[in-house]
């Protein structure tokens, strides 16, 4: 399984001139080695482009791409993470999210499709980022 953030997807649905080629570059090659998957985290944050879930769930049916649960154990892992961020001297209060995708993606040893590779690395050192 490759997991790919939101920003990769909206960078698609939003027609970005700077990473849409990028982004879909990558999702096509990624569905070409294995099994693309969003987790409930990011399809949450995809739902704010979408009034209808059902039109969401199209535009991942028709791109192939599967919505996996995120395990317990990441979630365990997002909230240790998350804790350290705080520790650290972090204010931003809405991240979480990140930190539940950063912590899928090692749990589940998936690659992730990304663009914001700073947080990733900075609190899962062993993540696999596929990024510019």
């Amino acid at each position: 399984m490759i997991l790919a953030d939101t920003n990769v997807l909206l960078d698609i649905v939003t027609d970005d001139l700077a990473w849409a080629d990028w982004a879909q570059h990558h999702l096509d090659g990624a569905k070409l080695r294995d099994r693309l998957a969003i987790n409930d985290a990011v399809y949450a944050e995809l739902s704010v482009r979408y009034a209808r879930m059902e039109d969401l769930d199209a535009m991942l049916a028709a791109a192939g791409i599967a919505i996996e649960p995120i395990p317990k154990p990441a979630l365990f892992l997002a909230g240790k993470a998350f804790e350290r961020y705080r520790k650290r001297g972090g204010t931003r209060t809405g991240m979480l999210p990140d930190f539940f995708i950063g912590a899928h993606a090692v749990v589940a040893d998936a690659p992730l499709i990304t663009r914001d590779t700073g947080r990733y690395r900075s609190y899962f050192p062993d993540i696999r980022l596929i990024s510019p």
